[in-house]
């Protein structure tokens, strides 16, 4: 396993993250025995850092990481959310320190390494949907996650990064996040590359690039697009059956019909699969600092762990994708 520097945080974290989320589905509907295994092995491979929120299978990914880390006596970083879904819209400082203290409840810690924002930007306020605005982020969540901190509670700050692009960017420049968390694969590309005109996804505007600049560590989200990269339309039975797109397609099945424009990278030998092509793609970015992957059970482990010691796409392979994304307009 190869880390990374980790935004400015100190820490080195390794190219692969264990993704605890819906879409995989181990950490919230696998067997306990599983998930211990799962865990236990991560760590043999030297993946460091568990990703977690309060809102993955309402809560219970959160107690069951909590259990497994406990049980092996875990040393990793751990990262969750934080939503106000649920808070007070006039309290948001309170719905914020009520949201992470149930999450480390949840988690059975006393701290987390990595709180973040697991709403999106918007330009007005509207918690039942879980929107919040930059001012929300830098006001009253600012003082929310400075009282935690203070608290010896959270260790540092982040934010996962859908919603309004410009507002997630006005964010990442404010200095007050050290990590980000991003969309970014092969059919929607636009946080590491030059988005064509027309483009018909959330355009993030070379996000890695802005982040990198400011030292915030970026962790990529969605390098299989729930899914639609892998090549098959066979979900594992502990996985979300059906997945939204978040940042790509209007639907997973433009999503699925958008991959096969990089059917390229597996015929002609580049990649073994497009699991391997997507993960080595988002690798090949030097501004990432770690890919989530959310893992049904332990093969889907051992394979990204292998797939990453690849290394990244040769030159000549991400030259031509270009090509394929100047389709993806309107």
């Amino acid at each position: 396993m190869d880390y990374r520097i980790f935004g400015d945080t100190g820490i080195d974290v390794s190219e692969i993250g264990f993704g605890c989320g819906d879409v995989g589905g181990l950490m919230v509907r696998g067997e306990h025995a599983d998930q211990v295994r799962a865990v236990a092995r991560a760590m043999e491979l030297g993946i460091n850092y568990f990703d977690t929120a309060s809102r993955y299978g309402g809560g219970q990914s959160e107690t069951n990481l909590g259990r497994v880390l406990k049980e092996l006596s875990a040393d990793v970083y751990v990262g969750t959310k934080y939503s106000l879904g649920e808070s007070d819209p006039n309290d948001l400082k309170a719905g914020v320190i009520q949201s992470v203290e149930a999450s480390l409840n949840r988690l059975g810690r006393e701290q987390v390494d990595l709180i973040q924002l697991h709403d999106r930007i918007s330009s007005q306020t509207d918690v039942w949907v879980r929107a919040i605005t930059v001012s929300d982020v830098l006001g009253q969540v600012q003082e929310g996650l400075e009282q935690l901190k203070s608290q010896g509670k959270v260790r540092f700050y982040g934010m996962t990064g859908v919603g309004e692009p410009s507002g997630i960017h006005d964010v990442v420049k404010s200095g007050t996040v050290s990590t980000v968390q991003t969309v970014y694969n092969l059919i929607n590309a636009s946080a590491g590359a030059a988005a064509p005109a027309g483009f018909d996804m959330p355009d993030y505007d070379r996000l890695i690039d802005v982040a990198a600049e400011r030292q915030v560590g970026v962790i990529v989200i969605r390098a299989l697009a729930a899914g639609a990269l892998t090549g098959t339309s066979v979900r594992h039975p502990v996985a979300v059956p059906m997945v939204a797109p978040i940042g790509s397609g209007r639907s997973f099945q433009q999503d699925e019909s958008r991959a096969g424009q990089f059917a390229f990278l597996v015929d002609e030998g580049i990649a073994d699969d497009m699991p391997e092509a997507s993960i080595r793609f988002a690798l090949s970015n030097k501004g990432v600092s770690t890919v989530l992957v959310g893992y049904s059970d332990l093969d889907h482990l051992e394979k990204s762990v292998q797939y990453a010691a690849k290394g990244a796409l040769p030159e000549e392979a991400l030259a031509r994708l270009p090509q394929a994304w100047s389709t993806f307009v309107s």
